[in-house]
């Protein structure tokens, strides 16, 4: 068992990390809520492998339990499958002392967290994460939110779940492509994080490999993500770091509405584009993207994308991290490094631009 404590004043919590956790989740859960009422989020192949487990799980701990599922995929989370959701927990008649369980993957929690957030104000939330991708990332540091049609994750907010409980035997049932889609974001963290955590995904031969190790890996990639949003709650300076292939990964995503690539594989595209480009611009050691690029190969990630780049710029220019005519980009010099570039779109570019 794995415990990391997330220290954040009053909004502080616990991430619990243990193969074979699951079966005692409930009581865990329990632990941490007086509860009479459980609505539990999630979608409907997370609910066919999971749901009807932890509603026996909630029971038998008193609690009165719902599912509110919704169909899987990134273009589910929007604002009517939101109002759905939080028009669920109004007929449920649930109080401010009551509690949501995110039970899935990032769009899961992102979509069960807003709803914890926005309902009655706020009411308590716990995530249980089910895919690498929501274990390693998007279950922890409270950023919840929906998409529009004009951009991803453009109406949300930051609300800190009242937990974290991470079962890494729970990827057992995860589709080898959604495997691949978290360690795109696995390897982001040793990219700009660490030299020696990037050396050990590299000794990684195949996917039995990661799930050996995933506990481990889980562990690691949490603790680089909290020792930066400790640093930065609310994305206004250090936590930007967390967006390295983001900035381009979410326009490519959106440009192919959310069907043809992963928030990952999105996110992969972007490192290797970014750094390609930070190398040509004398901002990056020569072999950087390389290096990146190699790595995601293995595992089927794709590294490149036939999309022109006044689409991509035009793609940035809806993204929510943009302040004025300026975006903060995440350049890694070399492995295990990392800088901040503020790059006026005017200037976007050369940044951009598919030129290896």
């Amino acid at each position: 068992m794995e415990k990391i404590d997330v220290a954040l004043g009053q909004d502080s919590y616990t991430i619990e990390i243990a193969r074979g956790l699951w079966k005692d989740v409930g009581t865990k859960i329990r632990s941490l809520s007086k509860a009479e009422k459980v609505a539990v989020i999630t979608d409907d192949t997370v609910d066919a492998l999971y749901g009807k487990a932890l509603e026996e799980k909630l029971s038998k701990e008193g609690f009165m339990v719902r599912r509110f599922i919704f169909p899987h995929g990134e273009h589910h989370k929007t604002l009517a499958v939101f109002e759905t959701m939080v028009r669920a927990c109004a007929q449920f008649g649930m109080t401010r002392s009551d509690l949501v369980v995110a039970l899935g993957g990032g769009v899961v929690g992102d979509l069960a967290g807003f709803v914890a957030a926005s309902f009655l104000r706020g009411i308590d939330f716990i995530q249980i994460p089910t895919t690498l991708l929501s274990q390693i990332d998007s279950s922890v540091g409270g950023k919840v939110a929906v998409d529009l049609p004009e951009g991803k994750n453009l109406v949300g907010a930051f609300y800190q779940p009242r937990g974290v409980f991470i079962d890494p035997d729970l990827l057992d049932t995860l589709p080898v492509r959604y495997l691949h889609d978290g360690f795109a974001e696995v390897i982001k963290c040793g990219a700009f994080g660490s030299t020696d955590f990037f050396a050990a995904l590299e000794s990684l031969p195949d996917d039995r490999a990661i799930l050996a190790a995933a506990e481990s890996i889980i562990h690691r990639c949490i603790l680089i993500k909290v020792a930066v949003v400790e640093k930065d709650e609310r994305d206004t300076g250090a936590r930007m770091v967390l967006n390295f292939g983001h900035t381009i990964g979410h326009a490519v995503e959106r440009y192919y509405h959310y069907e043809k690539y992963t928030h990952g594989e999105g996110v992969g595209i972007g490192m290797v584009r970014l750094t390609q480009n930070a190398e040509r611009l004398g901002l990056a050691q020569k072999g950087t993207a390389e290096k990146i690029k190699t790595l995601l190969a293995r595992f089927g990630l794709p590294t490149g994308v036939s999309m022109n780049p006044e689409d991509i710029v035009r793609g940035i220019a809806l993204d929510k991290k943009k302040r004025g005519h300026e975006i903060t980009l995440v350049i890694v010099p070399e492995i295990g490094q990392h800088l901040l570039k503020k790059v006026s779109f005017d200037e976007l570019m050369p940044y951009v631009e598919d030129k290896p």
